[in-house]
């Protein structure tokens, strides 16, 4: 069984392809994917709206188009744990830490020199904003 990371990029590689070819997100998976990754990826898709407002806001001076496709995907999926943890099957759920430190380290192996930084300064502002509103 592929470690919870490995599904993780699994279902960010799934979200950029369907993003970048704008096909359907179950056409995007590989044959053998795991369900973890299919159930990350379905809810990034169905959360997407309020995702992409999450990063929008917190993504200053760069609106969503501008932000590269993968980049967007890793903030998706990361959001998604951070927001949603319960969407998830069974005992999946990380720390939203977790999920930031694993967003950064794969913008650090797949993009530019800019997305990790980029990547932990909108997640860590965005798990601000919803820290204070739990208070």
């Amino acid at each position: 069984m592929a470690r919870r990371s490995e599904q993780r990029r699994a279902a960010i590689w799934a979200l950029y392809q369907s993003d970048l070819l704008e096909r359907p997100l179950a056409d995007s998976f590989e044959r053998d994917v795991h369900g973890f990754t299919r159930v990350l990826a379905a809810e990034v898709k169905e959360h997407q709206p309020e995702l992409d407002e999450l990063i929008s806001r917190h993504s200053s001076g760069w609106t969503l188009g501008r932000i590269a496709p993968l980049e967007r995907s890793i903030l998706r999926v990361a959001l998604l744990e951070i927001t949603h943890p319960e969407l998830l099957p069974g005992d999946t759920a990380i720390p939203p830490e977790g999920a930031i430190n694993e967003a950064v380290e794969t913008a650090k192996e797949f993009c530019g020199a800019d997305a990790p930084g980029f990547i932990n300064g909108v997640l860590a502002a965005a798990l601000r904003e919803l820290q204070a509103a739990q208070r």
